[in-house]
């Protein structure tokens, strides 16, 4: 049971890092939204957002974004026998 309980960790820490590493992007959009002045494009830069937020939170064609890290983090739980 521990080492099942140490991979299911693993596995939550990788996919912690993982949408860690997707704001990151959401920030520089959320910059360039805050950056603009009267004649920017508000609406576009506003859609690039929510693009860029919908694909930390539900991921890519490769990634699973923040849903990987909820199934990991109920997974780990569940195996660690602790509610959510």
């Amino acid at each position: 049971m521990d080492t099942e309980l140490d991979n299911a960790r693993k596995e939550l820490d990788q996919e912690f890092a993982q949408v860690r590493k997707n704001l990151d992007p959401i920030r520089t959009q959320l910059d360039a939204v805050a950056a603009a002045g009267p004649e920017d494009d508000l609406y576009g830069l506003l859609d690039e957002l929510e693009d860029t937020v919908k694909k930390a939170r539900k991921g890519g064609l490769i990634g699973s974004g923040a849903k990987g890290h909820r199934e990991a983090r109920e997974k780990y739980f569940e195996i660690k026998g602790t509610p959510l």
